[in-house]
């Protein structure tokens, strides 16, 4: 069989976990200190996807934040952020289901973010998905973020296969773009809860054909 997947790669905020809006309310948090604001509209279509790097370059362009603030609201966001998910990121069970049943079926799995490494490996032991993994990536393990495919295609690599034998689970456009440079096959999402074991063999079933 040409096309037989050997592995899923899930991206983690609106795929795994339900984060986003925990990066833009501690984003915007760490922006109050300075008088700035992310309109949610703005946040969905400009900035959802992006690395918090990323969006505070996009702030110095279009608004008046000097470049050498950024290291200090990167620093107060990560610390709301931790702050929220320790209130609120708990074990999903379709996901805990959907991953140990896809281990069990002899699939290898992976998580590939765009949040800093200590945010995945938080949120991914909280909601108890962390031993089903192989490894995860986040955007310290690469040079450039999503839109760029460099973390997808580092994770395809570290899985030692071809593109062809990979999908990539996806929800944002920048992830989108980034998943389908890899040349992987990927799976669009809507929300967590399409995140399903039902709904990822049925893609897998279609990719291989044997639907």
């Amino acid at each position: 069989m040409v096309n037989e997947i050997k592995a899923v790669i899930f991206d983690m905020d609106g795929v795994l976990i339900d984060a986003k809006d925990w990066h833009y309310e501690a984003l915007n948090k760490a922006l109050a200190i300075f008088g700035l604001e992310i309109n949610r509209y703005d946040h969905l279509v400009t900035f959802d996807g992006l690395s918090t790097s990323q969006k505070l370059n996009i702030l110095s362009k279009t608004h008046v934040l000097p470049g050498s603030l950024h290291s200090f609201i990167n620093e107060m966001k990560q610390q709301y952020t931790m702050d929220i998910t320790h209130q609120l990121c708990k074990p999903a069970f379709n996901h805990q289901f959907a991953l140990s049943k896809l281990r069990q079926e002899g699939y290898k799995l992976a998580v590939a973010s765009n949040s800093i490494r200590n945010t995945v490996k938080v949120m991914m032991e909280k909601s108890s998905l962390a031993e089903y993994l192989d490894f995860y990536l986040s955007n310290q393990d690469v040079t450039k973020g999503k839109p760029d495919p460099e973390i997808y295609q580092l994770a395809i690599k570290k899985l030692g296969l071809e593109p062809s034998q990979v999908v990539i689970v996806e929800d944002n456009e920048n992830g989108l773009k980034a998943a389908r440079a890899s040349g992987a096959n990927v799976f669009k999402v809507e929300t967590v809860h399409d995140v399903t074991f039902e709904n990822i063999k049925k893609f897998i079933n279609e990719v291989e054909g044997n639907d």
